[in-house]
């Protein structure tokens, strides 16, 4: 896997060697960028964004968000395997230091409550049989962490069914491979 656009163009991520974390394939991360970038559905742009980058793995989606100039990505992740290979992943940028991870699990402490900012892009990247998803967007919404023009983006499973409360608004629904991408509104 490699950072496919921006200031680490080309720049492998490391990955790890377990079955319980997936990395965001390329193909599935350059198309979330893109519609961000050229959809007119969204009043965002990339540059200058605060991100949150929930169970956030090795961290392709941050890491590529920084590759792109953002202001600042908060890296969210408690998986024990996978926090050496992010903090890795992240100090082979060198110079880069507008970042932050938090190891804290997101279902065990109402997390969102405690950010005395909002964000841009929220990026939400759960265990495919995480039953949990609603619950957390529902968090998300009652802390107010999402800025007004911004957007929460969910990667699941395309076979996954989903069912959102009508205080969710799905602007876009994409599939690649058995990625499937929701980008929502409050």
């Amino acid at each position: 896997m490699r950072i496919i656009s921006g200031n680490f163009k080309g720049k492998k991520i490391l990955e790890p060697k377990d079955i319980y974390t997936r990395p965001l394939k390329d193909l599935t991360k350059e198309s979330i960028f893109n519609i961000i970038n050229h959809s007119n559905k969204f009043k965002i742009k990339i540059e200058g964004s605060v991100i949150l980058d929930l169970f956030s793995g090795v961290g392709s989606f941050g890491i590529e968000c920084l590759s792109r100039n953002v202001e600042k990505v908060y890296f969210i992740e408690n998986y024990k395997n996978v926090l050496p290979i992010l903090k890795k992943n992240l100090s082979n940028l060198k110079s880069i230091n507008n970042f932050e991870i938090i190891e804290k699990n997101i279902y065990s402490e109402d997390i969102f409550k405690n950010f005395n900012k909002t964000f841009d892009i929220i990026f939400l990247d759960p265990p495919y049989k995480d039953k949990n998803i609603e619950k957390t967007l529902l968090k998300i919404k009652a802390s107010n962490i999402l800025k007004n023009n911004g957007v929460l983006i969910l990667h699941r499973h395309k076979k996954e069914k989903e069912n959102f409360s009508d205080k969710i608004k799905i602007i876009e629904e994409k599939i690649y491979g058995i990625s499937k991408i929701f980008f929502f509104t409050f």
